[in-house]
């Protein structure tokens, strides 16, 4: 079985280095994945509430016979339930569909800056963590200017802000912007569709360690310093992307991968979407 690191949180509490996404996951897949995931020594799932898959991830839970405190669960608010009563309905039917009493982590999914209403929803997840019904809580896709409102406004910081991250979309200023808040960032699309694969850099350190592209990617997030949520529906691929504790990048590795960087979104701006 593979050992995952685990990342401090600055709420006392930890979550693993690296897990599994299920976007894109089709809800009569999610059940097997999640179990096959599990029981390849994943130990991290992060499912949402608009992925429409979250009573798959609960079965697939149920199905692995782990106990509930060997996995590590999260899911988001999503975007029309902003606001403090709305999300906490939100959060409700998200654990009812689940079938837990408790989340490990929960997340606004998009600050929604035209609603106004992160601020709000930010002081449910700050009530259900006193409540004891979410272990930590965290955001999504927020920028640094939204994370210091969240603080100057409630004085909670978020123990981890999930954004966009892969070679193309580096996100270096949010990222110390995270180190300094005490945040950790947590990469999704992390092997950014693919689109760096045939990148020579990429090729050669590949070539050289014996690793696929997308392996070289995802232990790059890990030695940044990011939790990393790479999704796949195949148990190959989900094993492939779990292979990553016995090989290293060099320091000229990560100087070469730094290259890479070309601010290409590839999801919607934080600041506008809605």
């Amino acid at each position: 079985m593979p050992q995952i690191p685990s990342l401090p949180l600055n709420d006392g509490h930890s979550l693993p280095a690296l897990g599994f996404g299920l976007w894109q996951v089709p809800g009569a897949d999610t059940a097997r994945v999640v179990e096959q995931a599990l029981g390849l020594g994943y130990r991290l799932i992060d499912g949402a509430a608009i992925y429409g898959n979250e009573e798959g991830l609960g079965e697939g839970l149920r199905r692995s016979g782990l106990p509930r405190e060997a996995v590590f669960v999260t899911t988001k608010c999503w975007n029309t339930d902003q606001g403090f009563d709305a999300a906490l309905r939100a959060f409700d039917a998200s654990l009812a569909r689940i079938g837990l009493d408790r989340i490990d982590l929960y997340l606004i999914h998009w600050p929604c800056p035209q609603q106004g209403l992160f601020v709000d929803t930010w002081r449910a997840l700050i009530r259900l963590r006193d409540e004891g019904r979410v272990t930590s809580i965290g955001v999504s896709n927020f920028h640094a200017a939204h994370l210091q409102r969240l603080v100057a406004e409630t004085g909670v910081t978020p123990a981890v802000n999930q954004i966009e991250l892969h070679p193309r979309l580096q996100q270096v200023t949010l990222r110390d912007s995270n180190r300094r808040l005490g945040i950790v960032t947590q990469s999704w699309s992390p092997l950014g569709r693919g689109r760096s694969f045939d990148a020579p850099v990429i090729r050669d350190i590949a070539a050289r360690l014996g690793r696929s592209p997308a392996q070289v990617i995802l232990r790059w997030h890990l030695d940044i310093g990011c939790s990393v949520i790479p999704r796949s529906t195949r148990l190959a691929g989900l094993a492939e992307n779990l292979a990553l504790s016995d090989f290293a990048l060099t320091a000229g590795d990560l100087a070469a991968l730094a290259t890479l960087d070309a601010g290409e979104r590839m999801g919607p701006d934080p600041d506008l979407f809605a």
